[in-house]
Parts: structure tokens; C-alpha cells; sequence
């Protein structure tokens, strides 16, 4: 009597019904977790050096405001004169009683309007102001 040996013929391929779940998964968590820019800049500016700078954590706290090379002044996606920002700055702060004023101003700016713009959220109450430097190394 002869034994004859069976050969398998299994295949031993990765099943694959579950990989477009994952696939969905990932697309759903990435979309969720990326913050996109909400500001397009226009004006140009280069940020100041510091040696002591302190990073705030919570970001959605911030509004910007931006003092380019030309000294215009750009609060979201509009260019606004100096005489505005009070109003803008005021409507944040009732949408928002904890908002931190942000001044990304380019280091060859005048000090006058600086002082200008400092007045203006005086004006609007927003006492509350950040400025934005780059850390020098």
C-alpha cells in the first residue's frame, strides 16, 4: 500500500476587505486633525529678533494684525487704515473677551504707527497684546 502525500494548495494571500475602512479611517483623522490657513498675508513684513520670547498655547485665542514694510495694515484678509482697528479689534473682543491682539510688525517699521495701532486697541479696549519676534540664536 502506498501513501501518497497531498499537497496543499492553499493560498496564503493578505486579506484585503478591511483595507478600505483603514483607508477612510486615516483620510477621516487627518481631515479632522489639520488646521488650514485662515489668513491669506499681503503685506510684506520681516519679524523682529528677540532673545526672550514666550510661545502662547492656544492659538485660536490669537488675532493678528500685521504692519507690513509700506506700513499698511492688514487685520484678516483686508488692508484697513489705522482709524479701523479700533472698531475690528472691538467686535473680536465681544465675539471673544479673551482675545489676545497679535502685532506681527516688520522690524523697519516707524514707531509712530505702532504707537498709532497701540492707541486704536486702547480705544477699543483690547488691552491684551502680543508682540511677535523671532527667537535670535
Amino acid at each position: 500500500m502506498k501513501f501518497q502525500k497531498k499537497i496543499s494548495t492553499t493560498k496564503q494571500d493578505i486579506p484585503t476587505s478591511s483595507l478600505p475602512d483603514i483607508i477612510f479611517m486615516l483620510l477621516i483623522f487627518f481631515m479632522v486633525s489639520t488646521v488650514l490657513r485662515e489668513v491669506d498675508v499681503q503685506v510684506q513684513y520681516t519679524l523682529p529678533e528677540a532673545v526672550m520670547v514666550e510661545k502662547i498655547d492656544n492659538k485660536r485665542l490669537l488675532s493678528y494684525i500685521w504692519i507690513g514694510q509700506d506700513e499698511r495694515i492688514q487685520i484678516d484678509d483686508s488692508i484697513i487704515p489705522v482709524g479701523a482697528i479700533s472698531n475690528i479689534a472691538y467686535q473680536k473682543r465681544m465675539n471673544n473677551p479673551n482675545v489676545i491682539m497679535s502685532l506681527r510688525i516688520d522690524k523697519g517699521s516707524r514707531m509712530g504707527i505702532v504707537s498709532d495701532v497701540q492707541q486704536e486697541l486702547r480705544r477699543a479696549d483690547a488691552l491684551r497684546i502680543n508682540y511677535s519676534a523671532l527667537v535670535k540664536l
